[in-house]
């Protein structure tokens, strides 16, 4: 007589553990760190910086015929 409640818990605890993670829900996704404008306004930046220095490596080297620098 005492063997059938064991039996019972034991199946209780078996399907629920096997429904429980199925019946959990699931947390929503992080929202992103970055929507990709800190990545633009980098490769911006990097840009004019090799724009910059490529005006100053060339302006020289036209203006060199007029004796400017």
């Amino acid at each position: 007589m005492a063997r059938f409640p064991l039996e019972l818990v034991l199946v209780l605890g078996l399907v629920l553990s096997v429904i429980a993670p199925a019946m959990a829900q699931q947390a929503p996704a992080p929202s992103p760190q970055s929507d990709g404008i800190s990545i633009d306004q980098g490769i911006a930046y990097v840009l004019m910086l090799v724009a910059l220095v490529l005006t100053y490596l060339i302006h020289p080297l036209d203006a060199s015929p007029y004796k400017l620098f």
